[in-house]
């Protein structure tokens, strides 16, 4: 009995760092790209640890729940931290980290999430990655929902460590992920005693035994289903074309975003102002009265595969996420989301138009 999955031909090292070769075209970079094996945080953690250290002192931006798990990595790993904190409903600004500088001028690494799609919002990253470059400071960006919806440019914005995961904007798998590294950031991780050595978190240790040994040999098995997924999904936007795939997933934005206020019913965009919101995903507050978890259970009671979702932890109560990603950026999915929603609307006796939401989803669309 055969079956596709299976008996596969080993992936071969000379694929293998092919797919890493397509990462990099995507992030137009010429720094060093490893293919981590595993879901992102195993490179978001790793990179953390590795270059963060007792004498670190860190600006962690703090705009969804990521960037609160990257302050605790920093002070676990050592490092002395200062959180920059903004309402989930807005983003960071440019002028927001030179005051942090100009308050802590010691500060000489930024962590920061490009697009947060647990709340909706996506920071500024080719300008603030021009203050940290004035200041010196390395620059770690968790671009895992961005890539694909929005431009992720490593080289041109500054960004040391940027990790990105397929499974979002590029509609490819959850189970590897990639990280590109600037020389600079590979010099903080040789110089930092506490970086992981000898642990599946070390990128020293892939840089040493891969890297550096130009790619000959694998240093263990891959995952080899994933790493076939990645290499089809990377082909796929290369078909498609990323102007063409991020333009799609800006429409799906705007779109669901133009709909839910022409819906009514009390809906709100989460994000106050469209520039600050993410192309991946686009959160809704409720209103008084409505439960968002319930809402979107109703929503979904009639098609379960709509990519509606309540706010995670305190935010299950008020706010709904639209997660237009990947192969759900399109018209079709963003009208039926909208459609569900008015119909859990209307069952509360909310006041609703699905006409206009149509219309006007489609106006914004184009």
């Amino acid at each position: 009995m055969t079956h596709p999955f299976l008996d596969l031909p080993p992936l071969s090292a000379e694929r293998f760092a092919a797919i890493e070769d397509r990462v990099a075209r995507l992030l137009d970079t010429r720094q060093d790209v490893l293919v981590t094996q595993g879901e992102a945080l195993l490179p978001l953690e790793g990179a953390i640890r590795a270059a963060a250290g007792p004498g670190t002192v860190a600006l962690n931006v703090v705009t969804g729940p990521y960037g609160q798990t990257f302050g605790n990595w920093l002070r676990d790993s050592g490092a002395t931290v200062h959180d920059l904190a903004v309402p989930f409903h807005t983003a960071v600004t440019a002028g927001q980290i030179r005051d942090a500088f100009a308050e802590h001028p010691e500060i000489d690494f930024v962590s920061l999430v490009h697009a947060e799609a647990a709340t909706g919002n996506t920071n500024p990253v080719a300008e603030i990655g021009e203050v940290v470059r004035e200041r010196g400071a390395l620059f770690y960006l968790d671009a895992v929902a961005s890539v694909g919806a929005e431009p992720v440019l490593p080289d041109a914005w500054g960004v040391d460590l940027c990790v990105i995961g397929a499974q979002k904007a590029l509609g490819g798998p959850a189970g590897v992920s990639a990280i590109s590294v600037s020389e600079r950031a590979w010099a903080r991780m040789a110089a930092n005693p506490g970086a992981p050595r000898r642990s599946y978190l070390s990128l020293l240790d892939w840089k040493e035994r891969w890297l550096d040994a130009g790619r000959k040999a694998l240093p263990h098995a891959p995952a080899q289903l994933e790493m076939l997924a990645l290499e089809a999904c990377l082909e796929r936007v290369e078909a498609a074309g990323l102007e063409t795939v991020t333009a799609r997933h800006r429409g799906a934005a705007l779109a669901t975003r133009a709909g839910a206020v022409a819906l009514g019913g009390g809906l709100e965009p989460y994000v106050h102002e469209v520039a600050d919101a993410a192309p991946v995903a686009t959160t809704l507050r409720v209103p008084s009265g409505v439960v968002a978890a319930e809402l979107v259970a109703r929503a979904l009671a009639d098609d379960p595969a709509l990519p509606l979702a309540a706010g995670g932890g305190a935010l299950a109560r008020e706010m709904v996420r639209v997660n237009h990603y990947g192969p759900d950026a399109t018209p079709g999915v963003v009208r039926a989301c909208l459609e569900a929603l008015g119909r859990a609307l209307e069952e509360r006796g909310l006041a609703v138009d699905p006409a206009a939401a149509r219309d006007a989803a489609a106006a914004a669309w184009h």
